[in-house]
């Protein structure tokens, strides 16, 4: 009876811990969906979430905790609360991690991600929004994964990464066009296809560029509330047909959008000021010369930017205004509006704006003054290309790094996990034989010298026949070899003997022959004593796994880029023998011969060998692109890397190439075995 009291006991505690459990995530999720209610104020709902975290930590359940501090970070949102929003979504992401919850990890994820590129932290943005998009990817949330791959896209672009950005940019196309066609997912597409005409814009490829507008017009126009996306669109349409001067074309755009100023003017009211500021800008390059129009034209528009306190459309109307003005020869004027936008670009960091007008300033000033303009225009330039050139794969070390911390951090788990698991182990068998030696002693003392014995004979008697084991093992073995080599090589070595000494006093070419026959069967006799020699010596020469890294580079790499590949390779190098500092170059200059390719060679197929002639690893890359002249291209950057790649492993590197041939490159590099 006494047994099945308790175990009713039990069973009703834990009934009712269940029980308790229950209500609890009850009410926290009824104050969750409470404080979403829009009947209520802002600060209303943000005192609902916080009540609920607080029964949450009551119940002391970290799956409650992430689920009330995730709605509560939306809150800190809304409310403009950065510090807190930053604070907690941090918190959710090491809560998350703890739990294993790939949703609640994506969410964070995303969130840091926004947060820091609001702010313009890129670095800080760019490595939550790389988490964001694998977590995503493995929920198969397409949506959010095509959101990610946009935020990086956008990072890399203002990085000037601009080929990174175009591959991710149009990786989130296809995701979006699988998804249905809502005013959403086309808000999204519609941003991408600017994007990509952007890029196409900077790299000077205008026909491309003016193909993405076009593309994202048609969006625009299949969206319920596109019209805003449409004029922007035709704007930026504008703007290409201006860097490619063909301004009537973008007067007809800009003209376009000027009867249209009602529609976008609650929206966008300083939209309006760059429209006219580019209209007037324009028609002074096509020679338009109505002094009078042009500048009620920069006035209204400047007038407009001032009003609605819009510096970057001011410093953009400020420019304009300040070439118009220089081309009519007012240098007073033009200097007052080109210093305005010197002053504002430099307090707002605007370093595009910074030099353009730092160059009007060199140009509108004479003697010293204008020198002193031009040479900080130089002092600038040169420091943002530096920046430039520092920052380029930034975002690709950045993601390596990361991959390369989370494996590393992964194993240092593992081996803690099996140090503690180890440790409890030994702790338990420790305890387990102090209470079982505590016992004896309390029960057998009068027993313990006998024990004693007993258990040395027994570790003796376990000593003798380990001991055993182990002569009876060698014996095996001598007796293995010893067939071997009476059986095998002394048997062999007796027959070509007795056949030699048979044929000692023998001449002519016959004998000559038979003794190099004999020979032939030494060396073959040698081969075998050195095959012997090396089992005993040599449990295993691991396989290469470098072509395996190699393999994985090239698919990949060709896969990004739409090329077709064919590579091969020999059995005969043993990579374990290639020092790291040998692979990790071969490795490198593969991936900037692929990365050369794809940029300019404007190939279809590209083949790698990997080959042994002559104790020396020979590499060649060959494409089927346009080729260069490699007379003119021995000063690109990548080329100068991959001489000194192949220079500091004492190799030697060939180009061969003309223009509509392909390119080879040939690398040897000496292998020693």
């Amino acid at each position: 009876m006494r047994a099945l009291f308790l175990i009713l006991f039990i069973c009703a505690k834990i009934y009712g811990q269940n029980s308790d459990r229950n209500i609890v995530a009850f009410q926290v999720d009824s104050l969750i969906e409470e404080s979403k209610k829009s009947n209520y104020s802002q600060k209303e709902r943000l005192d609902l979430s916080l009540r609920s975290l607080e029964i949450a930590k009551s119940a002391k359940s970290d799956s409650l905790i992430l689920k009330a501090n995730r709605n509560l970070s939306l809150k800190y949102f809304y409310a403009e609360d950065y510090d807190k929003y930053i604070s907690i979504n941090q918190y959710n992401y090491k809560l998350a991690k703890k739990l294993k919850d790939t949703s609640a990890l994506a969410v964070s994820t995303g969130n840091l991600g926004s947060y820091y590129k609001f702010f313009k932290v890129n670095d800080s943005s760019f490595f939550y929004f790389s988490k964001s998009l694998k977590y995503y990817s493995a929920l198969k949330n397409y949506k959010e994964e095509a959101y990610s791959l946009m935020s990086i896209a956008d990072l890399q672009y203002n990085e000037k990464d601009y080929t990174s950005s175009e591959t991710n940019a149009i990786q989130a196309i296809k995701l979006l066009n699988d998804l249905p066609e809502n005013e959403d997912n086309l808000d999204d597409l519609w941003m991408l296809h600017n994007r990509i005409a952007a890029i196409f814009s900077e790299l000077n490829q205008f026909d491309k560029s003016i193909q993405y507008h076009d593309k994202a017009i048609m969006i625009a126009n299949k969206m319920n509330d596109g019209f805003l996306n449409r004029i922007f669109s035709i704007h930026n349409k504008a703007f290409v047909y201006k860097k490619i001067k063909d301004y009537d074309k973008a007067i007809e755009l800009y003209s376009s959008l000027l009867p249209l100023r009602s529609k976008y003017q609650e929206d966008d009211p300083t939209f309006y000021a760059l429209i006219m500021s580019n209209l007037g800008h324009t028609k002074l390059l096509n020679g338009y010369r109505n002094y009078s129009e042009l500048s009620k034209t920069f006035h209204d528009a400047h007038d407009l930017a001032v009003k609605y306190d819009d510096d970057l459309i001011r410093i953009a109307v400020d420019i304009d205004m300040s070439k118009f003005y220089h081309e009519f020869e007012k240098n007073d004027s033009a200097y007052i509006y080109a210093k305005e936008a010197y002053d504002i670009s430099k307090k707002l960091y605007a370093n595009t704006y910074t030099l353009e007008a730092l160059m009007l300033l060199s140009q509108i000033k004479e003697g010293e003054e204008g020198k002193r303009y031009l040479k900080e225009h130089i002092r600038l330039s040169d420091s943002l290309v530096n920046i430039e050139r520092n920052v380029r794969n930034k975002f690709a070390r950045i993601e390596y790094e990361t991959d390369q911390l989370a494996a590393e951090n992964e194993q240092i788990s593992k081996e803690n996990l099996y140090l503690v698991i180890l440790s409890l182990g030994l702790l338990v068998t420790a305890i387990l034989v102090l209470v079982l030696i505590s016992q004896r002693a309390k029960n057998r003392k009068l027993k313990l010298i006998q024990v004693q014995q007993k258990a040395n004979e027994d570790i003796y008697n376990l000593m003798l026949s380990q001991q055993d084991k182990v002569d009876e093992a060698r014996a095996k073995e001598k007796t293995r070899v010893s067939k071997e080599l009476h059986d095998g090589v002394l048997g062999s070595l007796f027959g070509v003997r007795l056949s030699l000494d048979s044929i000692n006093f023998n001449e002519g070419k016959e004998a000559m022959m038979a003794r190099a026959k004999y020979i032939s069967q030494l060396k073959t006799i040698e081969h075998d004593i050195r095959k012997i020699s090396h089992e005993l010596n040599t449990d295993f020469i691991s396989g290469s796994s470098f072509m395996d890294i190699i393999t994985t580079l090239i698919e990949s790499q060709t896969h990004a880029y739409n090329l077709e590949h064919k590579f091969t390779y020999t059995d005969d190098i043993n990579w374990d023998l290639v020092s790291n500092k040998v692979k990790i170059n071969i490795y490198r200059i593969i991936q900037e011969s692929m990365q050369n390719i794809y940029k300019h060679a404007n190939a279809n197929v590209i083949t790698i060998c990997v080959s042994l002639e002559k104790n020396l690893i020979c590499l060649d890359v060959v494409d089927d692109g346009s080729g260069f002249d490699i007379s003119k291209s021995k000063k690109g950057i990548g080329l100068k890397n991959m001489r000194s790649r192949v220079s500091d492993i004492n190799g030697t590197i060939n180009f061969t190439s003309q223009l509509g041939t392909g390119t080879t490159v040939n690398v040897k590099i000496p292998y020693t075995n």
